[in-house]
């Protein structure tokens, strides 16, 4: 499997659509879930191979810091399909 998952979390919804739309305007991934985490925490979820996965998340990360609400990213590549399951 050469699939990845990449992740986002931003402090409040409207810099999480800016990563959002940043990431699959960069790269050919798919927004697999956004998951609030509560106290104005919110995660997006991605998934495609690596390469575009890593690139998506690179570009969410800049337009997120644009606004400047960025808590965390980071990219899992071969996720277990377990970890899959979870997501989708």
């Amino acid at each position: 499997m050469n699939e990845a998952i990449g992740l986002i979390e931003t402090r409040g919804y409207v810099g999480l659509v800016e990563a959002s739309d940043a990431m699959v305007k960069a790269a050919n991934v798919e927004l697999v879930k956004l998951i609030p985490i509560g106290g104005g925490l919110i995660t997006t979820v991605i998934k495609g191979d690596i390469g575009s996965v890593k690139a998506a998340v690179e570009a969410g990360k800049e337009a997120s810091k644009r606004i400047g609400n960025l808590v965390a990213s980071h990219v899992i590549a071969r996720p277990s399909a377990d970890l899959l399951k979870t997501f989708l």
